[in-house]
């Protein structure tokens, strides 16, 4: 199965680390897809999702979503969310221990791409908020 965000073992790191101290955790990418973007980590079911936010999938069992005009431009690349040190957003979780979330992407491949148009057309998941629009 394809996946359009994925975690590098450090950023999976913390992410278990900030789950353990402070509870479920989720991810929302802003500033779309482009090189070192920054998703912001939340607690779960804290952020108040828009109506156009649609789940990409799930790095260290946290959701992560987008905005659904942010995602079109983005459909084409898969996201994998790292770990830097330096000084992130104020409202993010990982930013009181001197730690960002980055966002690299990269182009999928044809084969890819089908992949994903198939499992689009199923439906894809459907977020776990209240009111989330079906991925894809």
């Amino acid at each position: 199965m394809v996946e359009r965000v994925l975690a590098t073992d450090a950023a999976l790191e913390i992410i278990d680390k900030l789950r353990t101290k402070h509870g479920p955790l989720m991810f929302h990418q802003s500033g779309g897809c482009s090189y070192g973007s920054a998703p912001m980590c939340h607690l779960d079911r804290e952020f108040a999702l828009g109506v156009n936010d649609i789940r990409l999938g799930e790095i260290g069992g946290c959701p992560v979503y987008m905005d659904a005009d942010q995602f079109e431009t983005c459909r084409h690349a898969q996201l994998t969310v790292d770990v830097a040190v330096g000084q992130g957003s104020a409202f993010s979780m990982e930013t009181p221990e001197g730690l960002r979330f980055i966002t690299r992407s990269r182009e999928f491949t044809d084969s890819e791409k089908a992949a994903l148009e198939i499992g689009d057309k199923s439906g894809g998941d459907r977020a776990r908020h209240e009111g989330d629009r079906v991925n894809g």
